[in-house]
């Protein structure tokens, strides 16, 4: 089943996909996919990312496959669903995508065997996990601030459950105003989703609608203002986002002002 989180004539539904292009509500009342607005498929108390899960996303940064999992966190001011825009933030030269499988834990669970992870998987999404690499300036520090900018982790369009037979058979597509600028499968996982679940609890909680990234294969390039992410991976549909540029700055922000700024975007800086 393919379920979502919505909103339609200014109301919040959960429902599902009953046929292509239509959404079936709570109360069994269908809506046209096209007239709603997604919101993320879950509510996650978390969303935790694997960075360097793919040794050709590795190698086309000029960087080592880490020895144990390289984490980072997506906080909650970066989720966003299908179709909600992207911001770039001023200044940025390089923000790119990253397509990457995302695993959303079912039922809360500690020390998980993996032979036991599909037990506590619940489904699937798609997530991006948009990136200003100008703000990467030390691999060995989680890169907050490169990933951790509002709207930087679509997610969605829905929570696909009990329809993925295997996690690490799914082809994957990035393209930006419809040209293809990254491909991949999931097969390419360096660590798959049962050691990464078991890894992960061994040392934290995971919630039910907590998000596991499981990281992204060769392929970024830059994405500018104007330009339409649309991201696809079998058997779980397409996340689709426009990136907009902040609107300019007309003088100090006040800690209520959170609205955004406008800045160019450039080309990608040298180095990881």
């Amino acid at each position: 089943m393919k379920r979502a989180r919505f909103l339609a004539a200014g109301r919040y539904h959960e429902g599902y996909l009953a046929e292509p292009g239509i959404l079936v509500d709570e109360a069994g009342r269908p809506h046209l996919e096209d007239a709603v607005s997604f919101l993320p498929p879950v509510e996650p108390r978390k969303v935790i990312g694997l960075a360097l899960n793919y040794a050709d996303h590795a190698a086309e940064l000029s960087l080592s496959v880490p020895d144990e999992p390289a984490l980072f966190f997506k906080p909650p001011n970066t989720w966003v669903g299908h179709r909600a825009p992207v911001v770039v933030p001023a200044g940025a030269g390089f923000v790119h995508y990253e397509i990457e499988l995302a695993v959303v834990i079912g039922r809360r669970c500690r020390r998980v065997a993996p032979e036991r992870a599909y037990d506590v998987v619940g489904g699937y999404t798609i997530a991006n996990d948009v990136t200003v690499r100008d703000f990467i300036t030390n691999v060995y520090r989680p890169p907050v601030k490169a990933k951790g900018w509002d709207t930087f982790c679509p997610l969605g369009p829905y929570l696909v459950e009990g329809e993925i037979a295997d996690p690490h058979a799914l082809g994957m597509r990035v393209y930006v105003n419809g040209e293809l600028r990254q491909q991949g499968h999931t097969s390419q996982m360096l660590r798959r989703v049962p050691e990464l679940v078991a890894y992960l609890s061994e040392f934290m909680t995971l919630e039910p609608g907590d998000v596991i990234l499981t990281g992204t294969p060769k392929g970024i390039s830059p994405v500018r203002p104007g330009d339409v992410m649309r991201l696809e991976i079998d058997g779980l549909g397409a996340l689709e986002n426009p990136v907009v540029e902040e609107p300019a700055s007309g003088g100090p922000r006040s800690g209520l002002d959170t609205g955004p700024r406008a800045g160019p975007v450039g080309t990608p800086p040298t180095g990881p």
